[in-house]
């Protein structure tokens, strides 16, 4: 079950296909796909598959999903996760995605640290890992502020559009090393 997260000016709110046109805004932007896995999706049916894809991976807890908006009926700004959630290792992966509008006024590190929380806190994760592809030198700078640490690049790991992608691994402990 993945839980309603409040900050001071954001709801973190389990996604829905209902915010699938909503978040088709960042989705089918170019520059906010840029570093994303995935090209920019075509339609709003191509983001909706994407959330109903995803559900059988939340259902069995190993991935926590968010939309991101300014209040709790909202529409989503964007969209956060905790994935590949290991349990017995206590490690995830953490993710997050805005559409441009919303780039520069501090949401992203708002959502995150109540994300990060999230992970150290109920969900009792000891290690967090943030893959981000090479050159997305905001999503570096964003994690390196939220105590996140270089760890490697890891090259060629992804496959986007017939290209091999080489992605930086970044990480966090819960005790801060």
């Amino acid at each position: 079950m993945v839980p309603l997260l409040q900050t001071h000016r954001l709801t973190l709110r389990p996604l829905n296909i209902s915010d699938a046109p909503a978040l088709f805004e960042a989705r089918n932007d170019p520059e906010v796909m840029r570093y994303w896995d995935w090209p920019p999706q075509a339609t709003v049916d191509d983001v909706s598959r994407i959330i109903a894809d995803h559900g059988k991976a939340i259902a069995r807890g190993n991935v926590l999903w968010w939309a991101i908006a300014l209040s709790p009926d909202g529409l989503a700004i964007g969209e956060c996760d905790i994935s590949e959630i290991d349990l017995h290792n206590r490690r995830a992966e953490i993710g997050f995605l805005f559409r441009q509008a919303s780039w520069g006024k501090g949401y992203a590190k708002e959502a995150m640290k109540c994300v990060i929380a999230h992970a150290f806190g109920p969900l009792e994760l000891e290690r967090l890992s943030a893959r981000i592809h090479a050159g997305n030198s905001r999503a570096r700078r964003l994690l390196e502020k939220l105590g996140f640490s270089y760890e490697g690049m890891l090259r060629g790991y992804v496959l986007r559009e017939g290209l091999r992608i080489d992605c930086q691994m970044l990480g966090l402990l819960r005790d801060g090393r």
